[in-house]
Formats: structure tokens, C-alpha cells, sequence
């Protein structure tokens, strides 16, 4: 069974912030994003917009494919 993009997408969310050593909470502050709405993509509950997801990969400095690209 594959994984939806969606899934990839939150996976992969949580996996480059433990690697950038980042809790939701400070994403949020280098984001902008509310730390609840980061709990609720990598829960699965909301889908972010194109431009969260560029502010998200800024802010783990990274390309965002990277959150599409299973690992």
C-alpha cells in the first residue's frame, strides 16, 4: 500500500523538522504559522496552501519538493 501525497507531505514535515532539531513550537515562531496549525498538518487534519508550505521549507531551509519526496 503507498502512501498519499498527504501523508508523504506530513511525514516528511516532522521528519525535516526533528532533523533541523526544531519543535513545532519554534517552527511557529520562524514560520509565522501557528504552532496549532502545524500540530494539525502533521496530524493530518488541514492541508496547508501553496504558500505555507514555501514559508514551512524556508523555514526548515530546505527546497519544498523535499515535503513531497518520500524518504
Amino acid at each position: 500500500m503507498t502512501n498519499s501525497t498527504k501523508d508523504i507531505f506530513r511525514q516528511n514535515l516532522k521528519y525535516y523538522r526533528n532533523k533541523a532539531g526544531l519543535t513545532q513550537e519554534k517552527l511557529s515562531e520562524i514560520t509565522g504559522i501557528s504552532n496549532d496549525y502545524l500540530s494539525e498538518i502533521e496530524r493530518g487534519k488541514k492541508t496547508p496552501s501553496f504558500k505555507r508550505i514555501e514559508l514551512i521549507a524556508k523555514g526548515l531551509n530546505i527546497e519544498p519538493y523535499l515535503l513531497f519526496k518520500p524518504i
